[in-house]
């Protein structure tokens, strides 16, 4: 067996160096740079959260802090998990053809454009921002993205959540299918 990595931040390297796609090596970029900025936004949003509620009893906020951590857990092991599953397989010595990497790669972009259609799908049509009321831009745009955006804006808000499940259901497909 190769030698292998310490723990999630060394699966990064090590998938980057053992892999012999170059989409993959890009995705291990990009999606590191994006899972980083991804948690210190999570963190930022429960300190924030914490320093708000941090002088009021009860435990309701308690399981709104806890419901921050695993919303963030939802939304970064999907992104990880296409690093994780290819350094896996090198270290464990099994093949991971480009084929396989590549298709990982891409449902793994698939799922890191989903997170951002789906905080579009979840904006609501109005909403108070600094005590003003501010309305959601219309669903215009290029040609082709108009019919996206409107799309998007028709998903009812509390199914929102369904686009970056989907992206995050392409991605084990796509490791289930190439495989």
């Amino acid at each position: 067996m190769a030698t292998g990595y310490d723990g999630l931040l060394g699966a990064f390297p090590y998938a980057f160096r053992a892999s012999t796609s170059r989409l993959f090596k890009l995705y291990v970029l990009i999606s590191g740079v994006a899972t980083a900025f991804i948690a210190l936004f999570i963190i930022v949003a429960l300190v924030v959260l914490i320093g708000r509620t941090a002088s009021i009893q009860g435990g309701s906020l308690t399981l709104s802090r806890a419901f921050y951590v695993v919303v963030g857990l939802l939304i970064i092991l999907p992104a990880v998990a296409p690093t994780l599953a290819i350094a896996r397989r090198h270290r464990r010595g099994l093949t991971a053809s480009k084929r396989l990497e590549a298709a990982v790669a891409v449902a793994g972009f698939g799922f890191l454009v989903s997170l951002y259609l789906g905080v579009v799908a979840s904006m609501p049509a109005t909403f108070s921002l600094d005590d003003e009321t501010v309305t959601r831009p219309p669903a215009t745009g290029t040609g082709e993205f108009e019919p996206l955006v409107a799309g998007l804006y028709a998903i009812p808000i509390e199914f929102s959540w369904v686009v970056p499940l989907i992206g995050a259901g392409c991605i084990a497909g796509a490791y289930l299918l190439f495989r």
